[in-house]
């Protein structure tokens, strides 16, 4: 893997111009249009970059993009991998430690979810403290690189505490209401049944979706500092008795996607 991700780096310094992000954004849904308004940008599909894969996810733009940022330099992934589009584990988490490579001090992970906790509403958002990986899978799993990371990485404090602070700062400085919780990872697509979210709910799960816990692993793995927020879009399955649609998920991201963003940026603005 080392040297994948050392062909990787080489290939985007090239494009980017050497330029070295501070902090890296991967940009769930809601999100995706904080990468348009970068100053200076630079985009590249992820297609083009080697030993990447091609986003297939609706609304996922598939594409990296370097700017400026609330004055710092950001590199974003518009768009994401994920395990239901067939893709490995190995697959969806390759980007996190070529970002480190690249030079990024942290990452912020961003993603839709549906809320189990029923004090929550659609349209909240949640910092996550931790995850339960009900996935069944690892990104880790077969032979180890060193170079990346240890062969069994700690997972006790995945979810940067001081990452987790700011996030707290900036919302009151923003007037932001913020959770914060426990994120179940599941594969998908399909959404879950009412009898998983109970369960989820007794093993102490909050918000629950198809993506970071793989990235987060990874993280840990190769030891990048990660901050995760979810934006809860729905709330799972069985607590308000409504079915749950791809548009409705849609509808609450369009909605309150700016606020996220402006969330984003004053967290960035706080980074050191």
């Amino acid at each position: 893997m080392y040297e994948q991700i050392q062909q990787s780096v080489e290939f985007l310094k090239k494009v980017f111009h050497n330029r070295t992000p501070q902090v890296a954004l991967v940009l769930g849904s809601g999100l995706g249009p904080l990468a348009d308004e970068l100053e200076n940008r630079i985009a590249v599909p992820f297609g083009d970059i080697p030993h990447f894969c091609r986003s297939t996810a609706p609304d996922h733009v598939g594409q990296l993009v370097l700017g400026t940022l609330s004055g710092k330099t950001i590199l974003c992934m518009q768009g994401r991998l994920h395990g239901y589009e067939g893709y490995t584990p190995a697959d969806v988490s390759y980007p996190i430690p070529m970002l480190k490579a690249l030079g990024a001090k942290a990452v912020i992970l961003t993603n839709a979810a549906g809320g189990i906790n029923t004090d929550f509403s659609a349209g909240d958002f949640m910092v996550i403290d931790d995850h339960i990986n009900f996935t069944g899978k690892s990104p880790l799993t077969g032979i180890n690189d060193d170079k990346v990371g240890t062969r069994f990485p700690d997972m006790c404090h995945v979810y940067s505490q001081q990452l987790r602070d700011l996030a707290d700062e900036a919302a009151q400085a923003c007037g932001i209401s913020l959770h914060h919780g426990v994120y179940v990872g599941v594969n998908g697509p399909q959404y879950e049944t009412a009898a998983e979210i109970r369960m989820f709910r007794v093993m102490g799960g909050d918000a629950v979706g198809m993506s970071t816990v793989f990235e987060s692993i990874a993280a840990s793995h190769c030891g990048l500092p990660v901050l995760a927020i979810s934006m809860i879009t729905n709330m799972a399955a069985g607590i308000t008795g409504d079915s749950l649609s791809d548009e409705e998920v849609k509808q609450t991201a369009n909605a309150r996607g700016q606020l996220f963003r402006t969330l984003i940026r004053q967290i960035i603005s706080m980074m050191e």
